[in-house]
C-alpha cells in the first residue's frame, strides 16, 4: 500500500510539473502573439502616419500662396499623433534618366559614385546596351554572350527600363552601387538634367556647380516630383517609403498623379 501511495504521488508531481511547463509555455505563447499583434498594429500606424503626410505635402505642393512648398530637397518635420516624420521633395528634373543618357553622362555619373574609369565605361556601354534596340540575330547574340558566360539567365530585351530595379540585371551592378545610383536616377524625365540641378552628384556628373536651395530662382520645377517619407514611431517602429507624382498638366478634377511608389529598407 505504501509503494502504491508513493507511485501515486510520483505521477501527481509529475503531472504537476507537465501542466506548469504546459502553461508556462502557453504564457510565452501568449506574449509572443501579443508582441506580434503589437508590432502589426504599430507597423500600420506608422504606414498610415506616412500615407497622411504624402496627402499633406500634395496639398501644400498643390498651394497656390506662398505658402506653397518647393521641390527644393529641404528636409520638413511634420507629426501625426506620436509619430515623427521627415519629408524631402525633390525635382525630378534634376535627375538623370537611364533610357534616355549618353554612355559619357551615364559613366560621368558612375565616376562621381566611386567606379573606376575603366568599370563605370564598361557599366555605362552595358546600361545603354541594355536598352538599344537590336537588329537582327547576330547583334543578338552578340550581346546575350557575356551574359551567358557570367552564367546569367536575363539577357537585353533591347527595350527602354521600365523600373530602377531593372538595372539590377544589367551586367555589373551591384546591389550596392545600384542602391547608391537610384536616388540620382529617374525614368519620368523627357530630357537630360537641367544644368541647374540641385543634386550635387548629378550636377558634378554634368560638370556644373549644384545649385542651392536658397537661390532666387521660383522653385516651380517641372511638375514630376519625388517624395521621400520617413516616419519615426513608437516603440522604435519605422517606416519609410519613395513616391514619384506629378503635379502638373493634368485637368482641374484630377490635380495630381501618383507615378510609382517604392518602399524602402
Amino acid at each position: 500500500m505504501t509503494r502504491q501511495r508513493g507511485f501515486a504521488l510520483v505521477t501527481v508531481l509529475w503531472a504537476l510539473a507537465f501542466l506548469s511547463l504546459l502553461g508556462t509555455g502557453l504564457l510565452a505563447n501568449a506574449r509572443l502573439n501579443t508582441q506580434r499583434v503589437r508590432n502589426l498594429l504599430d507597423a500600420a500606424a506608422a504606414e498610415a502616419a506616412a500615407e497622411a503626410a504624402l496627402h499633406q505635402t500634395i496639398f501644400a505642393l498643390l498651394d497656390t500662396s506662398e505658402r506653397r512648398w518647393r521641390p527644393d530637397g529641404q528636409v520638413r518635420l511634420l507629426a501625426h499623433g506620436t509619430h515623427r516624420i521627415e519629408v524631402r521633395v525633390e525635382d525630378e528634373n534634376g535627375k538623370v534618366n537611364p533610357n534616355l543618357a549618353s554612355p559619357e553622362l551615364l559613366q560621368a555619373l558612375l565616376l562621381q559614385l566611386g567606379v573606376d574609369r575603366r568599370g563605370a565605361a564598361a557599366l555605362a556601354a552595358a546600361i545603354v546596351a541594355w536598352r538599344s534596340p537590336v537588329f537582327g540575330p547576330d547583334q543578338q547574340r552578340a550581346r546575350a554572350q557575356p551574359y551567358a558566360a557570367a552564367g546569367r539567365d536575363v539577357m537585353p530585351p533591347g527595350t527602354p527600363f521600365e523600373t530602377l530595379d531593372e538595372l539590377a540585371e544589367v551586367l555589373g551592378m551591384t546591389p550596392a552601387l545600384l542602391a547608391r545610383l537610384k536616388p540620382h536616377l529617374t525614368l519620368f524625365t523627357t530630357s537630360d538634367p537641367d544644368v541647374s540641378a540641385r543634386d550635387p552628384v548629378v550636377a558634378a556628373a554634368l560638370g556644373v556647380k549644384a545649385r542651392g536651395a536658397a537661390t532666387a530662382d521660383s522653385g516651380e520645377g517641372t511638375g514630376v516630383i519625388t517624395v521621400t517619407i520617413s516616419v519615426q514611431g513608437a516603440r522604435r517602429t519605422r517606416y519609410a517609403e519613395r513616391v514619384s507624382l506629378r503635379t502638373n498638366a493634368l485637368t482641374e478634377i484630377r490635380r495630381y498623379e501618383i507615378l510609382a511608389r517604392e518602399p524602402l529598407p
